[in-house]
């Protein structure tokens, strides 16, 4: 479960912040990660609500988006959005494809502080 990893370095990253801008308290954590990245939603909550006890983010609220995943395909020329990846453009059929976006592992996107 790299979810426990993951949370560590958000967490280490979120203290870093807490002692430079001099915040007390995270109340809101916003993140994205991509749709083929791995990050299972449910085991990152689960492990942040365990390893954020008695750090500033202790019971903060977490937002995460889900961005989608796509493809560029060489044959047709075309960047085109993908529910799974089986390395075989849905429009032209073609084989000469890449993903392109949806394999970001996690994004700290915002966080609100007081």
């Amino acid at each position: 479960m790299h979810e426990l990893s993951l949370v560590e370095s958000l967490l280490r990253m979120i203290e870093e912040y807490a002692a430079r801008e001099k915040f007390r308290r995270v109340l809101r954590i916003r993140l994205s990660t991509g749709k083929f990245s791995g990050v299972v939603p449910t085991a990152l909550r689960f492990a942040f609500d365990l390893q954020s006890q008695g750090t500033v983010a202790e019971g903060a609220q977490i937002q995460m988006e889900i961005l989608p995943a796509a493809l560029y395909c060489f044959g047709c020329g075309k960047e085109i959005e993908v529910e799974y990846f089986d390395a075989i453009c849905p429009q032209c059929e073609g084989s000469m494809v890449i993903l392109v976006r949806g394999t970001e592992e996690l994004k700290l996107m915002e966080l609100e502080v007081e």
